[in-house]
């Protein structure tokens, strides 16, 4: 079964994908919405592709190599951008999104 062998990045990018969805969410109450306009639009950025490249390993596609070398380049953005705020659910959206980006590099390699 080939979704084995994708089994770890599979769950990488859902647990980035779910981190990223409640970061967005959390980033549009905070006081300076403004500020957080770069966060908020690489969450969901990094959130769509995180779900695109789930989708792409659960059906084995052939192009899920390249898919989670792209993944990996966007989950490292969003991990970084989210670095740069104090905010508790920036920092967890970090440590997600910077997890899914090793382990996708990692597929993708």
């Amino acid at each position: 079964m080939a979704n084995s062998v994708y089994e770890e990045c599979i769950q990488a990018c859902l647990e980035c994908m779910d981190a990223c969805n409640m970061c967005f969410d959390a980033c549009l109450k905070e006081e300076d919405v403004k500020m957080m306009a770069r966060c908020i639009r690489l969450d969901r950025e990094c959130a769509d592709f995180c779900a695109f490249a789930a989708k792409a390993m659960q059906s084995d596609s052939p192009f899920a190599k390249q898919i989670c070398a792209v993944c990996a380049d966007i989950c490292e953005a969003c991990g970084e951008e989210c670095k740069k705020h104090d905010h508790e659910h920036c920092q967890r959206c970090a440590d997600a999104c910077l997890k899914c980006a090793e382990i996708c590099r990692s597929m993708a390699a």
